[in-house]
């Protein structure tokens, strides 16, 4: 199977629902298709991924050892699916949704697919409306009663604003795999970060924000070579050897296992920083603004 080329969902799906049921036949009627509609197309299951899913008998159909592995792996891709859909429906829903959130982008990108997922599950009939900006900007929409609950990545919490804190991130310093730093093999110093010009967020980005903050006591920040709106451009700009930078590390997780950046271990500067949650003092927070602060606060990153 190309690397590019994804298994189709629908199949998966009914790989899944055979594990379950136990049966090809009850799978299929599940999925409302024929049995042998059913057979065919995880016959081309099959050979798309080039290992055999079912053992097939006059008794029934039962999975091989090999398809009970993929069963597993295709119940995280299919989760994975649905956040991605209720994400996606969070961002059309604008105007009409009865939950009203904003959240910086790390938080947005990385995290809050999974929440409202969870949220999904315990108040189905609540439509949530996502707004996605940088930290500055959640503050400025929540003071404005634009939004219900925003989501923040800055070190300071907005002036005026209730807050609660829901998880923790780290920033990481990453390079190209070409860049010097890629073989050290001592920690960089902190005084070798702070005079490198970095690729960076915009004004008002929590990343940025964070990042100022840790080095501020530490001395100079050297002036950035470039800013970018985007964690996505950033890791585009520092793979392609422009500079290093500093994100998330939930940002350039996927890069760092896949060796197209590095991270570089930093001295004696803690670059943690908590993910917040906030929202106006009056009135009090509405109860399905409430639920997502409490699942964001009981899920892992």
């Amino acid at each position: 199977m190309s690397a590019t080329r994804w298994p189709d969902l629908a199949s998966l799906e009914l790989l899944l629902l055979v594990a379950e049921q136990g049966s090809l036949g009850k799978a299929a009627k599940l999925q409302a298709i024929t049995q042998a509609s059913a057979s065919r197309r995880l016959d081309t299951l099959e050979r798309e991924l080039g290992v055999p899913l079912l053992q097939r008998s006059t008794s029934g159909s039962r999975l091989t050892p090999q398809g009970q592995v993929v069963v597993d792996w295709a119940r995280a891709a299919l989760a994975a699916s649905n956040d991605l859909l209720l994400g996606v429906r969070a961002l059309r829903q604008q105007r009409n949704a009865s939950l009203q959130v904003a959240a910086s982008m790390t938080v947005a990108e990385y995290l809050m697919p999974a929440w409202l997922s969870s949220l999904r599950r315990t108040m189905p009939e609540v439509e949530v409306g996502l707004r996605v900006v940088n930290s500055r900007r959640v503050g400025d929409l929540v003071r404005a009663g634009d939004i219900d609950v925003g989501f923040i990545e800055s070190p300071c919490v907005p002036q005026g604003l209730a807050t609660k804190r829901v998880a923790q991130d780290r920033l990481a310093v990453v390079v190209a795999p070409q860049h010097p730093w890629a073989r050290r093999r001592e920690p960089l110093d902190v005084a070798d970060l702070a005079a490198t010009p970095l690729v960076v967020r915009e004004p008002g980005s929590g990343t940025r924000l964070a990042l100022e903050r840790a080095l501020a006591e530490r001395g100079a920040i050297a002036a950035p070579v470039l800013e970018l709106s985007s964690n996505a451009a950033v890791k585009v700009a520092v793979e392609a050897g422009v500079a290093p930078a500093v994100l998330s590390a939930l940002a350039v997780a996927a890069e760092l296992r896949e060796g197209r950046l590095f991270e570089v271990p930093i001295g004696d500067l803690d670059l943690r920083r908590p993910l917040r949650a906030v929202w106006r003092r009056k009135p009090r927070l509405p109860d399905p603004a409430a639920g997502l602060v409490r699942l964001a606060m009981t899920s892992r990153p």
